[in-house]
């Protein structure tokens, strides 16, 4: 069975409930202090916005389709195409030649090939081979670029039925988003164009699926403790990567962080993503500079886009971080400082790059991973994306979210009104407990990584040993069965808008978006 999980559709948490997935409700603010009957109004009054606003098949809303870009001062016009087949690259041109961590891919080179000979790339140049996945504004399938062995997946959208529920704007986002991507933990856009009904996106394929079906699939549908290490380090490198560019993604759970064919994780589905604005920071911190380098050993190679004081090697090589410190007195003195073990410390520079000051009174995400904060109404910023991150790494260890209840009335208020709680089995590490329960606090201002951002996390004991600089280059957990492509029987484009309801026994046991 297909997971259902993009954006305005019921999500699969637990294939026995379903667990809806709402999308950008205004809500009203609601006092700090909640007494049981307000909290009750206020969950109440929250569900009762959603249901009216949206479409009752769906579970999806849409009171205020620009809130969140009025509140980040962003300014955004969509400009539908009515060509027959127009190339919508000018922006984007030279996408191979900006994004070092696809530079070489083969992919790259066949789309470059076609856009040399043939000026530009249109819906035309592929062959449709399965429909593999569907979301609230799109259909996602694997697709083959003509004339090469080069696969893809490509999201279609139907740009008159998404005008109709005013959603083109969600699409917008998205594309902007993608366009702006490189790392090794998120989609890469190898192009987007437009047909006179269409909006398509051509991305990466994962042949793994996505890690709720993944988990489905583990004795007691839980993943073991260093298999969820591996993949929370991975999703937690890429949110990293998000916030240092002003994204602040709200919409992680399982059914987004697909399996790539190595096995290394690509978080997906940006349309409900947060656009604000963020000033990264260069501030020093104090560390042992001999625990620093016992906890990454080695020769360091830094991640993708961003540096890690934490990730040192001796002896220096070209890709380890550069330290300059300043020639005052005072620094001259620190640096002769010991520790009573005779350990030399020394002032290093740490990059913050968290945009705190976002702010956003929209209602959006899955009931299950909704922060406090969103169901009370107060405004949420980036610290939202801590709180999913610890649900989605409870949901990992245990199968099961924490604040789940037997209706959406029911998880929304425990999610406000109930404590964390964890289950007597399985059991696991305490570093993992103090984990989630740093990031599971309901009050943002004191939740784990509200001011300095993924860099806490990173320090937290429970990725102990963990060599941030060479993630990538870690033995996944499972590596994916290779894909038969060439049995893949070819499916027309889609035709109407009527295509996304259709019959879904052709979908894999994952979705893209």
């Amino acid at each position: 069975m297909a997971s259902k999980s993009g954006p305005g559709v019921l999500s699969e948490h637990n294939k026995e409930n379903d667990d809806e997935k709402t999308s950008e409700a205004s809500v009203s603010s609601s006092s700090q202090s909640i007494s049981v009957s307000t909290l009750a109004d206020q969950v109440s009054s929250t569900l009762s916005m959603a249901q009216s606003g949206g479409s009752k098949s769906s579970g999806e809303v849409k009171l205020n389709e620009q809130s969140d870009l009025a509140e980040t001062g962003k300014r955004n016009t969509y400009r539908p195409s009515t060509s027959s087949d127009i190339s919508d690259e000018s922006t984007c041109s030279g996408l191979s030649t900006n994004k070092p961590h696809k530079a070489n891919d083969v992919r790259w080179e066949a789309i470059q090939v076609v856009r040399a000979k043939q000026g530009s790339l249109g819906l035309n140049h592929f062959r449709l081979l399965k429909r593999v996945g569907g979301g609230d504004i799109g259909t996602v399938h694997l697709a083959e670029l003509h004339g090469t062995r080069c696969y893809f997946a490509m999201k279609v959208m139907d740009k008159g039925a998404l005008a109709s529920r005013k959603k083109l704007l969600r699409v917008q986002t998205e594309r902007e988003i993608l366009q702006c991507l490189d790392h090794p933990f998120l989609p890469t856009l190898y192009s987007h164009f437009e047909t006179e009904k269409f909006s398509c996106l051509v991305m990466e394929f994962c042949p793994g699926g996505d890690l709720h079906t993944l988990r489905q699939r583990q004795p007691g549908k839980r993943f073991i403790e260093q298999a969820a290490k591996f993949y929370v380090a991975e999703v937690l490198l890429a949110m990293e990567y998000l916030h240092m560019l002003g994204i602040i993604y709200r919409d992680l759970k399982p059914e987004n962080v697909l399996v790539r064919d190595d096995g290394h994780v690509m978080l997906t589905d940006f349309d409900l993503s947060l656009r604000c604005t963020v000033s990264p920071t260069v501030v020093r911190s104090t560390i042992l500079v001999s625990e620093a380098l016992q906890r990454n050993s080695g020769n360091c190679a830094q991640p993708a886009c961003i540096q890690q004081p934490s990730c040192m090697s001796a002896p220096t090589t070209c890709f380890s971080p550069r330290f300059f410190s300043s020639k005052s007195k005072k620094d001259k003195k620190d640096k002769k400082t010991k520790t009573e073990t005779g350990n030399q410390v020394t002032p290093l520079p740490e990059l913050i790059a968290e945009p705190t000051s976002a702010r956003s009174m929209s209602f959006v995400g899955t009931h299950e991973y909704l922060a406090p904060e969103i169901i009370k109404g107060e405004g949420h910023g980036s610290a939202v994306d801590w709180w999913t991150f610890g649900i989605f790494l409870y949901e990992l260890l245990f199968g099961k979210t924490p604040f789940k209840g037997s209706g959406n009335r029911a998880t929304l208020f425990n999610v406000v009104g109930q404590p964390l709680r964890f289950p007597e089995s399985p059991v696991v590490s305490f570093a993992a407990r103090d984990l989630i329960r740093s990031l599971l606090v309901k009050e943002p201002q004191h939740r784990l990584a509200y001011k300095r951002g993924a860099t806490e996390i990173k320090q937290h004991p429970f990725f102990e040993g963990v060599n941030w600089a060479l993630v990538r280059c870690a033995s996944p957990p499972e590596i994916p069965k290779q894909v038969e492509f060439e049995n893949a029987p070819a499916t027309p484009a889609p035709a109407t808008s009527t295509s996304v309801k259709s019959d879904q026994s052709s979908y894999l046991d994952f979705d893209f978006f």
